[in-house]
């Protein structure tokens, strides 16, 4: 079992194990399309997201990666738009568990890298809700129309599911 220790501009000495494999393991109703490492070569969260917290995770993740450490830039996302609200919002409606104060991907990230915790159930099921939006997707547009609902399919990129393929 390895222990990773958390210093960034977030979190200050959190610690936490990695009881499983990296990529393997996962719960049984937790079938992620993507790869936290795809999400940001396709580019996610204006690039800004993981830009403080690289050391935590593997550098092959990054050497693709379409980050933005100054700012949020919507442009380096896959389908060019923001879809993503503020952090602020997030923590407002209490979606925002203190062991991963970044959210969801933060979340998976450390899923996908082995961690296991007593909020994995809680996050699988949000990331099950969002499947309503691959529903809407395919009622509303032509297959493979990257053109219809680009909002909609960004945010189904950050939460791991394959837009291009819908």
């Amino acid at each position: 079992m390895k222990t990773v220790i958390v210093n960034d501009k977030m979190q200050k000495g959190y610690k936490y194990y990695l009881t499983e494999p990296m990529g393997k393991n996962f719960d049984p109703d937790f079938e992620p399309e993507l790869t936290p490492k795809e999400i940001l070569e396709l580019g996610a969260f204006g690039g800004k997201y993981m830009t403080d917290c690289r050391g935590e995770f593997p550098k092959s993740w990054f050497k693709k990666a379409k980050l933005s450490p100054e700012s949020k830039n919507p442009k380096l996302n896959y389908f060019g738009i923001d879809a993503s609200q503020p952090l602020k919002i997030w923590q407002k409606k209490g979606w925002i568990n203190p062991q991963d104060p970044r959210g969801w991907f933060q979340w998976y990230c450390r899923y996908f890298m082995g961690r296991r915790t007593v909020d994995d159930e809680r996050q699988i099921k949000r990331w099950k809700a969002i499947k309503r939006h691959v529903a809407q997707v395919k009622k509303n547009c032509r297959p493979r129309d990257l053109t219809c609902r680009k909002r909609q399919r960004q945010a189904l990129l950050h939460w791991a599911y394959d837009p291009r393929k819908i």
